[in-house]
């Protein structure tokens, strides 16, 4: 069955704000005396998607003063992307624009409504997509097969006619439960890991875009 769509996760894969939300978790924990590192910051979001909340826990912490830090560090977040100079993964507006007239694509992210917005409103990657699905728009975020299932449902095709990109484990795992193949970009946060089963993993936007070409084009 022929490529139809391709489904894109946003941070870290469209754009470059990974390092800006670490940025935001670790400066939460550093006035408790918790050095958040790049490796636990991979292992307990990127991976687990379970945050290091548990550590709070441990300090005798409730959920509710955990819940209003936990604000406090969505609106650190939201400081940093309106501070920042966000731009797209280098490469990737081009690509866009090379499999947009081709291929039916969505967006999926764990991302918050109004991070997203924040992220995207300088910037001119919207107009390649169908729609975005962000965090409100499901019960259950990454790992679970939902979001990418919602977003099958949106393009109308089955699994076998998209791909996904993605850039963590849970994300993979995620487009894994759904019967979906999924391409992993690596960047500096997530270069040391392997992604078992992982359709093909991409170091570069260059080698990305040679995967979905390759993959286009033997599948039309």
């Amino acid at each position: 069955m022929r490529l139809e769509g391709i489904l894109w996760d946003n941070d870290g894969v469209l754009v470059d704000t990974e390092r800006l939300f670490y940025q935001s978790n670790r400066e939460l924990f550093l006035p408790f005396g918790i050095d958040l590192s790049e490796l636990d910051f991979f292992n307990w979001y990127l991976a687990d998607n379970c945050g290091a909340w548990h550590l709070l826990e441990h300090l005798g912490m409730s959920g509710e003063r955990i819940a209003e830090l936990r604000e406090g560090r969505n609106r650190r977040y939201s400081e940093l992307l309106l501070g920042a100079a966000v731009a797209p993964i280098a490469g990737v507006a081009q690509l866009l624009s090379a499999l947009s007239p081709r291929l039916a694509m969505g967006v999926v992210t764990s991302s918050m409504g109004s991070h997203f917005e924040l992220i995207h409103s300088r910037l001119d990657l919207l107009r390649h997509f169908r729609f975005v699905l962000t965090a409100e728009h499901y019960a259950n975020s990454k790992p679970s097969p939902e979001p990418y299932l919602l977003g099958l449902q949106k393009l109308g095709l089955a699994p076998e006619q998209c791909v996904v990109v993605e850039d963590s484990p849970r994300g993979l795992q995620a487009a894994k439960a759904a019967g979906l193949r999924c391409i992993v970009l690596r960047n500096e946060l997530t270069r040391h890991y392997d992604f078992p089963g992982a359709w093909r993993i991409a170091d570069d936007v260059g080698a990305l875009h040679a995967e979905l070409a390759a993959l286009a084009d033997a599948e039309h």
